[in-house]
């Protein structure tokens, strides 16, 4: 096929993994894509695989050597998408666009996972210059590729351009039954279906529910492989068993995209030894920065997020690995026991309860986050619709969404997962096993983070009394910081001068 110019519906930016399979995406739509890269390598990629899967006889894709002949080969407004590293290359592009000669009317979208403040920054920045649009995206290169979940914000005349494109390149749920409508094939079109893509407020609102997501997505991980490590170092399980196990689990309340991968990843087969590869993967485990961010953001926003938080450190952890080893070796621990069949499963029963309670603590950490940070940053944020487009197409995409999607239906103010009638009765109905599988694993030597921390935060927040009493007694003892008392009128601030000797204290009322 030859390339000749014709004006193009969309510009598109950055032609990595996520870049081309978006662009690919795009065009499988309908669109027509004018393409940039800085490696031309790159660029005559994505047009040799358009080529390829393309079954007409016109070119999709149109491969462009600079930002000026980008901007000359689009239809006016321009629309252009950016996919590349969040920080400096975002604004690198942004200038370089400027200087090609970019309209106030035109729109960027930046879908790359950008940090929030950058967003609402760069939207201030650039506001002379053209309209920035945030689309954060999930899924990974398969999403991108055949759906992705799309969570936009900014302008709203921006999302009035944008959305349609947007619903037609997202992934898609089955109105019905609440499941993904699979899409997998090259130039395949799905046109039924809820699109897993909604506007989710001003600059910054989608890059932070994206931050959140990415959040909750290290949590669910990590509950996966402490469930994981208890099976193989508790129960002394092959890989192929724990596959086993996570398959039949993925018939009931965890399925989930990260449980379905994780039954691959375990049953893979090395090619050179035959044996399975995870067995073989050093345990030192990468992040980005996002679940960091959530973590910071919890901190700062003031909402508990213990289980984000402790997957988090339980990847910083698995980097110090000299040191891990070098502590195993002078560090003891309890000694390991058999147990008889009924004794196994009845442990591998307890332990799904107890991934399943963590999950739904996660979550409902996550979305707390979320409402309280809208509360801050005067976002309005439709709950039951950001846990609808987490149904298909994303990384924590999950059954069980569709019952937090429910919840906020039933109650759009709900203040936390853990108060709404469905997820009462499922904590209710499986604490007792949650506690017995974190007894077991305890009692192992099995370190298990996210899921015990899961479970002291829904004790925490099932106890109408805590111990911050003596808290507030000590940092009033060192710091006069004062105390509130339960049988005086709330707000009303008490400062004693403490004594140890067991002398009489003086009341000071501030």
């Amino acid at each position: 096929m030859t390339q000749d110019k014709i004006l193009c519906d969309i510009g598109f930016i950055g032609l990595g993994v996520m870049g081309k399979n978006l662009v690919l995406n795009l065009a499988d739509n309908g669109f027509n894509i004018a393409a940039f890269d800085l490696s031309d390598e790159k660029v005559q990629a994505v047009i040799a695989q358009d080529e390829t899967e393309n079954t007409t006889d016109t070119p999709r894709v149109y491969g462009c050597s600079s930002y000026t002949e980008l901007l000359s080969q689009l239809k006016a407004p321009h629309l252009i998408v950016l996919s590349v590293p969040a920080g400096a290359p975002v604004d690198q592009v942004c200038e370089n666009l400027i200087g090609a000669g970019i309209q106030p009317d035109d729109i960027i979208i930046d879908t790359g996972n950008s940090l929030w403040v950058d967003t609402v920054a760069r939207e201030e920045k650039y506001k002379s210059n053209f309209l920035l649009f945030s689309s954060a995206v999930s899924g990974g290169e398969v999403g991108a590729r055949f759906g992705p979940s799309l969570m936009p914000s900014g302008s709203p005349y921006a999302w009035a351009r944008v959305k349609p494109i947007w619903e037609a390149i997202a992934a898609k749920v089955d109105a019905k039954t609440g499941k993904p409508i699979e899409r997998t094939q090259p130039g395949q079109v799905i046109t039924e279906g809820e699109p897993c893509a909604a506007y989710i407020g001003p600059a910054g609102a989608g890059h932070y529910v994206k931050m959140v997501h990415n959040g909750i997505e290290y949590a669910d991980m990590q509950i996966i492989c402490e469930a994981y490590h208890v099976l193989k170092t508790g129960l002394n399980l092959t890989s192929d068993e724990i596959a086993d196990i996570f398959s039949t689990w993925n018939d009931g309340p965890l399925d989930s995209y990260l449980m379905e991968i994780s039954v691959e990843v375990l049953r893979h087969k090395s090619s050179d030894t035959n044996t399975p590869l995870v067995d073989l993967i050093l345990d030192k485990a990468g992040q980005k920065g996002t679940g960091l961010w959530t973590a910071m953001s919890s901190l700062e926003v003031g909402c508990p997020a213990p289980t984000i938080a402790q997957a988090v450190y339980a990847r910083s952890i698995s980097s110090f690995k000299e040191l891990r080893t070098q502590a195993s070796t002078l560090l003891g621990g309890p000694e390991q026991v058999d147990l008889s069949s009924a004794e196994q499963q009845q442990v591998i029963d307890q332990l799904h309860d107890a991934m399943y309670c963590a999950k739904i603590c996660a979550y409902a950490q996550g979305f707390q986050l979320m409402k309280l940070a809208a509360k801050e940053h005067g976002w309005t944020l439709d709950f039951a619709s950001i846990a609808k487009i987490w149904r298909a197409g994303c990384i924590i995409r999950a059954a069980f969404l569709q019952s937090i999607s429910n919840a906020y239906q039933r109650n759009e103010n709900l203040d936390n997962l853990l108060l709404d009638d469905f997820f009462v009765k499922e904590l209710n109905d499986r604490q007792h096993n949650w506690r017995k599988a974190i007894c077991h694993a305890t009692m192992q030597g099995v370190p298990i983070g996210a899921l015990s921390s899961s479970l002291a935060y829904y004790d925490s927040m099932r106890s109408a009394t805590l111990p911050a009493n003596l808290l507030q007694g000590q940092r009033d003892f060192f710091g006069a910081h004062t105390f509130e008392r339960i049988d005086k009128p709330a707000g009303k601030k008490y400062h004693v001068q403490w004594s140890t000797k067991g002398k009489e204290t003086v009341q000071v009322d501030t």
